[in-house]
């Protein structure tokens, strides 16, 4: 799994094209684009590439609350990745995008929803094999570890 991050509007969607060669088709899921949450894989693949993540997390805080919800998001990525290890040329691409810059919001839903995001996002980088940050469409490995699937 690689999880990608960055700023809003910093070239992560084009980086993932050109680095990984691919275009958006069906395998590309994308809140922004008002896919629903997949928390199961049901194609055959090579790649599920997941945009807009923060988006997810924040319709999540709107039905159930935040512990529920950061335990769905965990279960997502365990059935994504164990979708991942079942072949070799399978890949898992989680996008999100960097909110509030550390800025403590006023309303209480939005400060849920950061914190929420925040929680998310350090569980996805601990499971993830890679992770890359994206500023001004040139990214930094913060993380890599060899490939064990």
């Amino acid at each position: 799994m690689h999880f990608i991050t960055g700023g809003a509007f910093n070239g992560k969607r084009a980086w993932v094209i050109k680095t990984y060669q691919v275009a958006k088709d069906e395998s590309w899921l994308s809140a922004y684009e008002n896919h629903p949450l997949p928390r199961y894989v049901n194609h055959d693949q090579n790649f599920l590439i997941l945009e807009g993540i923060e988006i997810w997390l924040k319709l999540l805080t709107e039905q159930v609350d935040v512990q529920q919800s950061l335990e769905i998001w965990n279960c997502c990525l365990n059935d994504w990745l164990k979708w991942e290890k079942e072949k070799a040329s399978r890949n898992v691409i989680i996008i999100g995008t960097d909110i509030t810059k550390g800025i403590v919001p006023l309303e209480k839903e939005n400060r849920l929803w950061r914190d929420l995001t925040g929680w998310a996002y350090q569980d996805t980088a601990a499971k993830a094999q890679k992770v890359d940050v994206i500023w001004y469409g040139i990214n930094k490995t913060i993380k890599e570890k060899e490939n064990v699937k």
